[in-house]
C-alpha cells in the first residue's frame, strides 16, 4: 500500500525511525538498552524518496529529512 503524503502536508507528525540510537546499560539486566528515535515536526515535503519535517530546536528553524527506508511508524496528529 502506498501512501498518499501530500494528503497530510501541514500536519503535525510524530515519526519512530527504525534505527536505535545510543545505548545505555542496564544494570538490573546487565543489558544493553537501545533508546528509541523521534523526529517530530510539521511535514512540509514530500518526495519519492522520503519525507521533509520543519520544527523549532533551540530557538532555530530546523528541516529534517527522512528517507522512507527509515521510517518505522507515523502519528499524524489533527487529521
Amino acid at each position: 500500500m502506498k501512501l498518499d503524503w501530500k494528503e497530510y502536508l501541514q500536519r503535525m507528525v510524530n515519526v519512530t525511525m527504525m534505527e536505535n540510537y545510543g545505548m545505555t546499560y542496564d544494570s538490573k539486566s546487565q543489558a544493553p538498552l537501545y533508546e528509541i528515535v523521534f523526529k517530530t515536526g510539521k511535514l512540509i515535503g514530500e518526495y519519492e524518496d522520503g519525507l521533509l519535517l520543519e520544527t523549532t530546536r533551540e530557538s532555530q528553524q530546523v528541516k529534517i529529512f527522512i528517507p522512507h527506508h527509515s521510517i518505522k511508524c507515523v502519528e499524524i496528529f489533527n487529521v
